[in-house]
């Protein structure tokens, strides 16, 4: 029997920080007791990230992943280094595929740009969408944990008008049904309280005057949601609902489209220190919540908690304990 979990790190863009916030958060934070993690990296990485890394882990290099399955190790303090020659955004399809066959518990992901994915002949988005084609999972919601706050996204990466249509009775179904199970995720008293539900137009609609979105379709599932014991509010006013005061009134909020939510999350935690969580995967997958800053590159001025937290995240969600900030 399994006594450990395989956790994979793909470092994103090679000419962004994707290299150096791995090899700082994993200097942080250290071999992990039960996980075996697994290093996805170019041969450009960054030979003084290596040495970083190496103070506390056994490195022991191999060519892909498959190779990488085979190595026998104490599963502790060795750490698997796939030096790889395909491109970044094959990693991620390759551990995604892995996850699926039961070969990989947990994928925490750098930033990867599109320019990345469509050198790699892809046509995907983003990490989300490059999982969701991989995993044949009908919907991926994105979940970014803060200090703060949390904010799960209705819908992701698309326009404001495809956003608006995209806001249908079973997508918000679903949602708010993998955001009432992502409560566990969260210590106590935050995990015991209400899902703020945000309106998608100026004051929720104002009953219809503005527009009817909010009473077609969002009050009749959050009355089936009630029904179902899940603590719901009814649709907030965005403008309003992220005030200070209000933060620790709720487990999460569920955000009609992507800057609604991650304006006021980014506002308030900085664009480095929250965690993205993919909601509906068959396995965890956490990732930063900052882009490649290709700007700073090969500066030594990366800021790693994001990606510490994910990888702490990913870890402590493997083995079911409450996220701690």
């Amino acid at each position: 029997m399994k006594n450990y979990y395989r956790v994979a790190i793909t470092t994103g863009d090679t000419d962004g920080i994707g290299p150096e916030v791995t090899a700082k958060a994993l200097n942080r934070l250290k071999p992990q007791r039960g996980v075996q993690l697994y290093l996805w990296r170019s041969q450009q990485f960054p030979k003084k990230y290596l040495r970083l890394i190496d103070r506390h882990f056994r490195r022991l290099t191999v060519k892909n992943w498959a190779e990488a399955l085979k190595q026998d190790t104490d599963f502790y303090r060795t750490l698997i280094d796939i030096e790889s020659v395909l491109p970044p955004a094959k990693w991620v399809e390759q551990s995604a595929k892995a996850g699926m066959a039961g070969g990989l518990d947990a994928l925490v992901t750098a930033p990867l740009s599109k320019t990345g994915i469509i050198h790699a002949g892809m046509k995907d988005l983003g990490h989300t969408e490059i999982l969701k084609r991989v995993t044949k999972t009908p919907e991926i919601f994105m979940t970014f944990l803060g200090k703060r706050f949390n904010v799960v996204l209705l819908t992701g990466h698309t326009s404001i008008k495809k956003a608006y249509d995209r806001i249908t009775e079973e997508r918000l179904e679903t949602c708010l049904a993998l955001t009432h199970k992502a409560r566990a995720f969260l210590q106590s008293p935050k995990k015991a309280k209400a899902i703020a539900v945000v309106g998608c137009n100026p004051h929720a609609g104002e009953e219809g005057v503005i527009d009817s979105k909010e009473s077609e379709i969002y009050k009749p599932v959050l009355s089936k949601m009630k029904k179902r014991k899940v603590q719901l509010t009814e649709p907030l006013v965005p403008d309003v609902c992220f005030q200070e005061k209000y933060w620790n009134q709720y487990s999460y909020y569920v955000a009609s489209y992507h800057d609604q939510g991650l304006i006021p999350f980014k506002m308030a935690h900085g664009p480095i220190s929250g965690v993205q969580v993919s909601l509906g995967l068959p396995f965890v997958r956490t990732s930063v919540d900052h882009g490649t800053a290709k700007d700073i590159f090969g500066k030594n001025k990366a800021n790693e908690a994001s990606m510490k937290k994910a990888i702490e995240v990913a870890m402590n969600l493997v083995q079911k304990k409450s996220v701690k900030w």
